[in-house]
């Protein structure tokens, strides 16, 4: 149990300060926000808990092949945004964009043979 609580508190005081990064300074904020910090700690979280290498190598593999449809979203809110969306429409429907984006990609993947 101490050892959820202690993912838990890192995890949160990580997104905490990029949040307080943001509001400082934008580029600081996209800079620090942009490392795969969530990447990095889920690596560090399966290793510690599985010790299992094969583990960390599919993981890191299948994150290489999903970043790619994942940056939609960032194109899409400031879209939605520019356009006179409100935050939480924008929002959602560019998480929404994303999904669709991952389910076309993710299956035009394994029609050319790339395991996920």
């Amino acid at each position: 149990m101490l050892q959820y609580l202690v993912k838990v508190l890192v995890t949160a005081v990580l997104v905490v300060l990029i949040s307080e990064a943001a509001k400082k300074s934008t580029l600081l904020g996209s800079i620090t926000a942009s490392l795969p910090l969530t990447s990095v700690l889920a690596i560090i979280w399966l290793y510690f808990d599985t010790q299992n290498i094969k583990n960390i190598i599919a993981l890191s593999q299948s994150i290489f092949w999903v970043v790619i449809p994942s940056l939609i979203f960032f194109l899409v809110l400031p879209l939605f945004l520019k356009f006179g969306f409100s935050f939480w429409l924008s929002l959602i429907s560019s998480v929404m964009v994303t999904a669709t984006t991952y389910w076309g990609y993710i299956y035009v993947l394994s029609k050319i043979g790339v395991k996920i």
